[in-house]
């Protein structure tokens, strides 16, 4: 498996993982740390995707 396929696949678990929690029994602040962090990885999740090739530009200077 390359490298670049590795890390989407994690994200991709990581974002499933935090959209199957039961937000309701958690307390405001956990919330809000979970919905950042569904908000993060969605938006690198945009910024790596291949396809129009923006995603290469994006996160060369990282």
């Amino acid at each position: 498996m390359d490298q670049q396929f590795k890390q989407g696949y994690r994200m991709h678990r990581v974002l499933s993982n935090l959209n199957r929690l039961d937000i309701d029994r958690l307390d405001e602040a956990d919330r809000e740390r979970v919905k950042t962090a569904r908000d993060l990885l969605e938006e690198v999740s945009l910024l790596t995707r291949p396809g129009d090739g923006a995603g290469a530009d994006a996160h060369a200077d990282s």
